[in-house]
């Protein structure tokens, strides 16, 4: 495979490129309008939860390290 590549010319390995690009395209499955609908509200969902998570930790800590300093 690699000899082959080396024999054709550079419009022959740019064809061949795009060749493979077009073949790798044909294999993505892209989602419906509902399970993209999912997907998204179970993202941001989950964002909001790590968000509050995170900003508790931090009040938690802040308040803390009050005593200390």
């Amino acid at each position: 495979m690699a000899d082959d590549a080396k024999k054709l010319s550079l419009f022959g390995r740019i064809g061949h490129f795009f060749d493979g690009v077009k073949a790798e395209y044909s294999k993505i499955i892209f989602p419906n309008r509902e399970t993209l609908q999912k997907q998204t509200i179970a993202v941001v969902i989950v964002s909001l939860l790590i968000g509050a998570l995170i900003f508790v930790l931090d009040f938690i800590m802040k308040y803390l390290l009050g005593f200390v300093l």
